[in-house]
């Protein structure tokens, strides 16, 4: 399904002291810093499986996602996911996915949500009986019923990103990228989320790759952990993997990240 194989990406980032006097300066001259977001990162993922990808902040996993779903090209190294090239067959490509990214929206601010459904309905071009079929099944499953004639400017955090989740799967993904999906959210709304995501796993036999800081989430939908730290793969295994962590997870990877020097 996923074969990533030596993917690098590095970023050119300019740098100037504080002050005026050096914004003048970096007026005449600029100094610029490269950052190595990805260094020689390999791993595969089978269809079905859901696979907890992380890391500190910085480490690379968002550059990994956005290469993932055909935002970024990689500078170097290969990705076939599901017989595609993301950033090459980007028009074909992006009909087998669906991406939540838990800090961007994509629904329109000031139309009700259901608005935003039926433009991603003409844009992925999903026939009318399988987009009724599926946001009757998304509403009834996340809840979503009365939150659809809201507009999404008005909808809590919460609210939003069950519509947010509902969006990115109107049609079918067979791969779901999820880029912290309940950053900021309250314990009902995290627990609602998890629960969605495992049946629509189970019943759909959905990949999902899922990146947070929140280990809750890792201990509640995933099996694997793909960590990453400094542009580089860590650790690629199973929680059991982790030293200490069936006594207190997030302890365990604080430790593992210390021990990595990441």
């Amino acid at each position: 399904m996923i074969e990533v194989q030596h993917l690098c990406k590095t970023f050119r980032v300019a740098k100037r002291g504080a002050g005026f006097s050096q914004a003048l300066k970096s007026l005449v001259r600029k100094e610029y810093e490269e950052v190595r977001a990805l260094d020689d990162v390999s791993f595969s993922i089978r269809e079905g499986e859901m696979v907890g990808y992380i890391g500190p902040n910085g480490a690379g996993k968002s550059s990994t996602i956005k290469i993932l779903s055909g935002i970024l090209t990689p500078d170097g190294g290969s990705c076939v996911i599901n017989g595609r090239i993301p950033w090459k067959d980007r028009v074909s490509y992006v009909k087998d996915i669906g991406v939540v990214f838990g800090q961007r929206t994509q629904l329109w601010w000031d139309v009700p949500v259901i608005d935003s459904y039926e433009l991603l309905k003409d844009i992925y071009s999903i026939p009318d009986g399988v987009y009724r079929s599926n946001l009757e099944e998304l509403a009834s499953l996340l809840n979503l019923e009365e939150l659809l004639k809201t507009p999404a400017r008005q909808l809590s955090l919460g609210q939003r990103m069950r519509c947010e989740i509902g969006a990115s799967l109107l049609h079918d993904p067979k791969i779901l990228f999820l880029d912290e999906p309940t950053i900021g959210l309250d314990a009902v709304s995290k627990l609602a989320v998890r629960d969605f995501i495992v049946k629509h796993n189970q019943k759909h036999k959905t990949t999902v790759i899922l990146t947070t800081h929140d280990m809750q989430d890792i201990e509640a939908l995933t099996s694997r952990i793909i960590m990453i730290g400094k542009g580089k793969i860590l650790l690629d295994g199973t929680l059991e993997d982790i030293p200490g962590a069936e006594d207190n997870m997030d302890q365990a990877v604080a430790d593992l990240y210390r021990r990595f020097q990441v």
